[in-house]
């Protein structure tokens, strides 16, 4: 039974969800910062490729113990409390990682600056799935990607100008490099993050699991009225198991580890990775610049990126809650994998100048430009923001908290692989074979979904089944 039209105080709703959301801008913007700042690093701190790409890759180590234990506190403290929590990580891991002169302490705040990023990301579409109405809950959730990507672009486009008002990302502003800029300047939505937090209430269903049922009560009267709230107290409290409180137990089976709706999840999230998506974010000037392309320039193409990645989770957000989560993924599985093949194909004809920078022909050039921009289209079209969406609904209630523990835990492992794996395949292997083991992923993605994957759409979360 879904709450009437007529009781929803969306104006609440849309104030939640926009503050909730902060969290994502924070993960994009974080996540898209090092890109363009590799040049600064590696000069600021003598890395080499191995401990460049440790530097990089710091972050995805915090992003998966955030991921974990913000899942696990989350049930023990709440979803508002640990997002406060990550909020004051962003605000010191920023302004950390944009002064230090110390590498060690560098990848210490990068590291922090991770496990706020990981908190945010599955704690954002967990506290936006239990406000919702179910109904709409898939438009509102894919919000949470909309600001991610609008992080990113964000982050691209600061990088850019700061970059053309330096000379360079090695060039001064003030006194200090260009490239510190692209990390202080993250700051600011930070503690918009943090100060927005304290005026929004905490989420009802975990109210409920801790035996607050009247705080859970005044919150849903807020949200959906004083009827529909006694009445979703009543079935919240009859999807909690009765002899415990949720707890790390919940997710077990014997014999298998977990129970199959975590595999499922876990399949979501790893191969929300396996396709190579965050190649193109985290490395995509140095990506551009492998192809022959100018620091600007392939500054310039990550703006694209940006743009198109935008549009296309806005389509998602449209049509998520109209056909469901089920098809969005597969369309994106067999789109992601014919565009990588066409990056397959372009990167498998280049040429090397006495430099050893890759020459791509004008038609390889243009192909791999619209193939790689389709690609991007095509994943914020579907895994980009479905599988969060997914996530933060597909658990039942009772180990809702624990089950994204494990499924964060997994989403940052395999993109830590990735993106540590990228710069050694890209020069072993050569960026053609690399995009070819991301097809294939894409490929296997495809009948993964089609076999393992419920539809969601339009579900009370007290219907989920695990």
């Amino acid at each position: 039974m879904e709450s009437t039209s007529k009781s929803v105080n969306m104006a609440l709703i849309s104030a939640i969800v926009a503050v909730a959301t902060i969290g994502g801008l924070l993960f994009g913007y974080d996540s898209g910062a090092v890109n363009g700042t590799q040049g600064g690093l590696t000069e600021e701190f003598g890395l080499s490729e191995a401990a460049l790409g440790f530097t990089v890759g710091s972050l995805l180590i915090g992003c998966a113990v955030g991921a974990f234990f913000a899942g696990r506190l989350a049930d023990v403290i709440g979803r508002r409390t640990v997002m406060i929590i990550a909020a004051v990580l962003f605000v010191v891991g920023a302004l950390v990682q944009g002064v230090t002169e110390w590498h060690s302490l560098f990848v210490v705040a990068r590291f922090a600056g991770g496990m706020a990023v990981g908190a945010a990301s599955v704690l954002s579409p967990l506290y936006i799935s239990e406000v919702a109405p179910a109904n709409i809950r898939g438009r509102l959730t894919t919000v949470q990607q909309v600001m991610i990507i609008t992080g990113l672009t964000a982050a691209f486009v600061v990088n850019y100008f700061l970059a053309q008002a330096a000379g360079n990302s090695l060039g001064e502003i003030a006194g200090t490099q260009a490239w510190r800029w692209m990390y202080l300047a993250q700051a600011v939505p930070a503690v918009v993050f943090l100060v927005a937090l304290f005026f929004i209430p905490e989420s009802p269903r975990y109210l409920v699991s801790k035996g607050r049922a009247e705080q859970a009560h005044a919150v849903l009267t807020k949200l959906f009225g004083a009827d529909e709230a006694t009445r979703k107290v009543g079935e919240i409290r009859a999807s909690f198991a009765a002899d415990h409180r949720p707890s790390f137990a919940d997710v077990a089976a014997p014999g298998t580890v977990f129970r199959p709706i975590v595999w499922a999840g876990i399949m979501l999230a790893t191969f929300q990775q396996f396709v190579g998506i965050n190649i193109i974010f985290y490395y995509g000037e140095t990506l551009w610049r492998l192809a022959g392309v100018s620091e600007e320039v392939a500054l310039e193409r990550n703006i694209i990126s940006g743009v198109v990645s935008i549009a296309a989770v806005l389509a998602a957000l449209v049509l998520i809650d109209r056909i469901g989560r089920k098809p969005l993924l597969m369309i994106g599985s067999a789109g992601m994998a014919v565009t990588l093949g066409a990056m397959t194909w372009a990167f498998s004809g280049a040429a090397s100048d006495a430099a050893g920078n890759l020459i791509l022909n004008e038609t390889a050039g243009w192909t791999a430009l619209v193939a790689a921009n389709l690609y991007v289209i095509f994943f914020n079209f579907s895994w980009g923001p479905v599988m969060w969406v997914m996530l933060g609904e597909m658990f039942p209630n009772q180990m809702r908290g624990s089950a994204l523990a494990v499924a964060g835990l997994s989403q940052w492992a395999a993109n830590y692989v990735v993106v540590q794996s990228f710069p050694p395949m890209a020069s072993n292997l050569g960026l053609a074979t690399t995009y070819a083991v991301y097809s294939v992923a894409a490929v296997i993605s495809f009948f993964l979904v089609k076999s393992l994957i419920n539809e969601t759409k339009g579900k009370e979360l007290e219907e989920m089944e695990g």
